[in-house]
């Protein structure tokens, strides 16, 4: 059978101009498209760019992972600091003496 006899894969009533390398169907010249200097058709095209597609959906989930983890080490770090500059404040400020002590008008003594 010679190429002039051959009929498309997707459109039975076109000559094939074409064979796709992947699953060596015969197709038309708008069936197949050239992928990395070979000729193959939309299905193989799919299968061929479906695991680049996967390592991808695959590296952004962790990079995900690891900006949650950052986020909130960085939460963490900011009350831990927070919570150390209240532990530095001294007591009496904390119960209030302080401000009543200093607001108390002074008593004369006779």
């Amino acid at each position: 059978m010679t190429l002039l006899e051959v009929r498309c894969f997707n459109h039975p009533f076109r000559e094939a101009g074409a064979r796709c390398l992947s699953c060596t169907r015969y197709y038309c010249r708008e069936c197949v498209t050239e992928h990395m200097e070979r000729l193959v058709c939309a299905r193989c095209l799919e299968k061929l760019s479906q695991p680049a597609a996967r390592i991808r959906g695959r590296f952004r989930a962790g990079l995900l992972l690891v900006e949650a983890a950052c986020g909130l080490l960085l939460a963490w770090m900011f009350f831990y600091g927070l919570g150390r500059v209240l532990l530095a404040i001294p007591s009496p400020l904390h119960e209030g003496t302080l401000w009543w002590e200093r607001n108390q008008p002074e008593e004369d003594t006779p």
